[in-house]
């Protein structure tokens, strides 16, 4: 199994320590550039469908949550990326 089908199972499992370094990582794999904006805001452009993610790099800690990994789930699902 490669780097992204564990990176995208682990996702889809919608687990409770998915940190944001991980998700970079997987929405790259997916083809997704990730955009600064202002502060902690943060875009995910598709290169070649220019579908847009946007959402908020989380803080103090790195754990994305619960609703953020549905949220994307649901996006990714409705795009056919995944």
């Amino acid at each position: 199994m490669s780097r992204k089908e564990e990176l995208l199972d682990r996702f889809k499992s919608k687990p409770r320590d998915f940190r944001w370094d991980e998700f970079v990582s997987l929405m790259g794999h997916l083809g997704y550039q990730e955009q600064t904006g202002s502060g902690s805001r943060r875009k995910f452009i598709n290169r070649s469908t220019g579908h847009v993610i946007s959402m908020h790099k989380p803080h103090p800690s790195e754990i994305l949550k619960s609703y953020q990994i549905k949220q994307v789930i649901s996006a990714l699902e409705d795009e056919g990326a995944i």
